[in-house]
């Protein structure tokens, strides 16, 4: 696995420089080269805090050639939707030299005054700093916010769960995604890390959603599928793959679709061939969940949003 640390420096570095005034990177500069010496953690805090004044706070915008010089720096890092001042307090973070306490000490003390923005920084910084196995503690507290953008910038274009997270805060992390309306395309090793324990919850969020007579979310059939190996799974799939009415859409039946293709139950093909014409889609590769994954994107922007109950995610991610 491609790690390495003074290549994200470096590219950082870059990054920023190209998208500042040269007066406000000489102000970074100096800074970073106070912080490279054994500075008080007060004067790193100070730094933190001035960075979005001095440096702005724009969208990085990376372009392929700078995604894919992040991803040759460091396997899944995927900053495309990080800021310049994201950016820099990460960089600020990488530079200094943890204190005597370890950089988890620091990581702690930094999260607990922290305002929106530099949450956001800081764990999306989460797959670039030292001894990160000692930080899931502090991700999973990251998880349990009410904030949707900080919930996304530790589970979306992220190597750290899927390198780090144990079963159960994996799983949880999934299910919180879908009661927040997250979507689960952009979690890296969502197939990888599918397992039979995740499938059963999608399963049973289904039967509550079915219950209450809401609209499934379609990325659940995505776990669902290869785990689908007894007639009770493949009936669900069926249900979702034949609904009409109640809101039910044609990127459902697509993503029900692709999950009983997923499926080796022998009643799954039976299912699938009664639609020939998508059958014969995934069979060419012209429907995959990618493909889904963009014509949803494509149609969320026309559709009204289901609002989100505040107290209706699960507590123990």
């Amino acid at each position: 696995m491609p790690n390495d640390p003074e290549a994200v420096k470096s590219l950082l570095q870059r990054w920023i420089a190209r998208r500042v005034a040269p007066e406000a990177m000489a102000w970074f500069e100096e800074r970073l080269r106070l912080h490279r010496e054994e500075t008080p953690e007060r004067d790193l805090h100070i730094t933190l805090g001035l960075i979005p004044r001095r440096l702005g706070k724009a969208d990085l915008a990376l372009g392929p050639d700078e995604l894919t010089a992040a991803e040759a720096a460091r396997s899944g890092w995927t900053p495309k939707a990080w800021s310049v001042d994201a950016a820099a307090r990460t960089l600020t973070l990488l530079a200094a030299p943890p204190p005597s306490e370890g950089f988890t000490h620091r990581f702690k003390q930094l999260r607990r005054t922290a305002d929106a923005a530099e949450t956001l920084a800081l764990y999306q910084g989460l797959p670039l700093y030292p001894d990160p196995q000692a930080l899931e503690w502090e991700a999973g507290e990251g998880l349990r916010s009410n904030m949707k953008s900080v919930f996304e910038a530790i589970a979306h274009d992220n190597p750290y769960p899927r390198e780090v997270f144990e079963e159960h805060r994996w799983n949880h992390m999934i299910l919180k995604a879908l009661f927040i309306g997250s979507r689960l395309a952009p979690i890296q090793g969502l197939d990888a890390r599918a397992n039979a324990e995740l499938a059963r919850i999608m399963r049973d969020f289904a039967h509550e959603r079915w219950a209450a007579g809401r609209a499934v979310p379609f990325e659940i059939w995505r776990i669902v599928g290869p785990f689908a190996q007894d007639a009770e799974a493949v009936a669900d799939l069926t249900r979702a793959f034949e609904a009409q009415g109640a809101g039910a859409t044609a990127i459902d039946r697509k993503a029900a679709a692709l999950g009983l293709a997923a499926s080796a139950w022998r009643l799954a093909d039976p299912a699938l061939a009664a639609d020939p014409i998508l059958a014969a889609d995934i069979k060419s590769g012209a429907l995959t969940w990618e493909t889904l994954s963009q014509e949803a994107d494509a149609l969320a922007q026309s559709l009204p949003r289901e609002p989100v109950l505040p107290n209706a995610a699960p507590s123990g991610v």
